[in-house]
């Protein structure tokens, strides 16, 4: 879905990323691209910095549960948990 839908223009890969979570409701969906859930992730776990190695790592341990993962770490991200 991400390949085909990022040929479209103006449509990204975080674009369709959030179209699989909010609108084809995909239950593994966690976002490098979403600036939201790296702050999470930092915030939660207390890092200054996050690259894309660590974060796939944050990633696959949060799989099968991405999508809900991705919840919680918006709500850390803006500090309401």
């Amino acid at each position: 879905i991400i390949n085909k839908l990022t040929r479209l223009r103006g449509v990204g890969v975080w674009t369709v990323e959030m179209l699989l979570i909010f609108s084809l409701c995909r239950p593994d969906v966690v976002s490098y691209n979403d600036f939201g859930i790296r702050k999470g992730i930092m915030k939660l776990y207390q890092l200054n910095e996050l690259n894309r190695n660590q974060f796939d790592i944050f990633r696959k341990r949060y799989s099968p549960y991405g999508t809900t993962a991705s919840l919680y770490l918006w709500e850390i991200a803006a500090e309401k948990l």
